[in-house]
């Protein structure tokens, strides 16, 4: 498992009341300062709730999208494995729609180069994240198997999703379940090898 990045409900608060204004000015300092002037907090909070800039609030609050999803899919258990992983991609973007630019601007950071790791990083928490909340408790090979290839699968129904115009999520699910058909067509014909 990748470290999750320093968390405290002091920064999370941060985030949420970020949220509104990076629509308008991007992942910024000036984003952070008006949404904690929203909280009623001094702008110099700032310096020591992010100190490594744009870039470190973006890993955060995709640390905080990974527990928040978690939370809200609750039990899974009564589902399949693939139905799992579904509904914990389909809540992950549903809990995103409100901040669809705030998300947008957060994979043009992450895009960046010099975020190549940072974006690896945040993409391997996700798919543990969701595999975790699925049930998977392997420790072999087959654990990083699936790790990569749910980050692969999440990050390209992201990109769909991010389309503009917006594809809408019925359109996105349609997207997910292709993927996801394609990957269970794959390992069919593996066994069968």
């Amino acid at each position: 498992m990748i470290a999750a990045p320093e968390r405290s409900e002091a920064r999370d608060a941060a985030l949420r009341a970020t949220l509104p204004h990076v629509a308008t000015m991007g992942w910024t300092s000036a984003a952070l300062r008006a949404g904690l002037a929203d909280l009623g907090e001094p702008a110099e909070a700032a310096e020591w709730l992010f100190p490594r800039g744009p870039a470190s609030m973006v890993e955060a609050w995709c640390d905080l999208a990974d527990r928040e999803m978690v939370a809200e899919a609750g039990d899974l258990y009564a589902l399949r494995t693939p139905a799992r992983i579904r509904k914990l991609i389909e809540i992950r973007l549903r809990q995103a729609e409100p901040w669809r630019e705030a998300k947008r601007r957060g994979v043009a950071i992450l895009s960046m180069p010099w975020n190549a790791r940072l974006a690896a990083c945040c993409a391997g928490r996700t798919a543990d994240a969701m595999w975790m909340a699925a049930g998977d408790t392997s420790a072999d090979l087959s654990r990083h198997t699936r790790r990569l290839t749910l980050a692969a699968i999440y990050t390209a129904t992201l990109a769909f999703w991010l389309r503009e115009p917006a594809p809408g999520m019925e359109a996105t699910l349609a997207f997910l379940d292709r993927r996801l058909e394609g990957l269970a067509r794959m390992q069919r014909r593996k066994r069968a090898a």
